[in-house]
């Protein structure tokens, strides 16, 4: 009998800690999505799609757009190792927030715009270091 009880407190432990790490997931995509980092992903199946013939774009699209969820998943899962659930739960509110809406409709951009700098930059230390060869 002992057994018995054991094994369901064992079973009721696992599934709550299972729906926890469901919701934790859950929060974590959401704030992925806030973030804007759907529409980087969006216009990133679009720019690929540019090859795809006409006649197959709506097949693609469909396609493309069915590996999202995963990618989330898998997105959700690499923040979850860098991020608790109450620091989730942060940064989604900051998201929710007035500055955070705008935040995230500017970062794709900046972050773009930043990459341009950085490899500007990157070339300008090339040179510098060629001096020195």
């Amino acid at each position: 009998m002992k057994k018995i009880l054991l094994v369901f407190a064992l079973l009721a432990t696992v599934t709550t800690h299972a729906q926890e790490d469901d919701t934790f997931k859950a929060e974590t995509i959401e704030f992925l999505k806030l973030t804007g980092a759907t529409k980087a992903f969006d216009d990133v199946i679009d720019q690929i799609g540019n090859m795809v013939s006409q006649e197959n774009k709506e097949a693609y699209k469909k396609e493309a757009n069915g590996t999202l969820g995963a990618l989330y998943e898998e997105m959700a899962d690499l923040y979850m190792t860098e991020f608790t659930r109450d620091e989730i739960q942060e940064i989604v509110k900051f998201y929710k927030s007035e500055i955070g809406k705008k935040l995230a409709t500017k970062q794709v951009s900046l972050a773009q715009k930043g990459m341009m700098m950085g490899q500007s930059w990157g070339m300008k230390v090339q040179g510098i270091s060629q001096k020195y060869n």
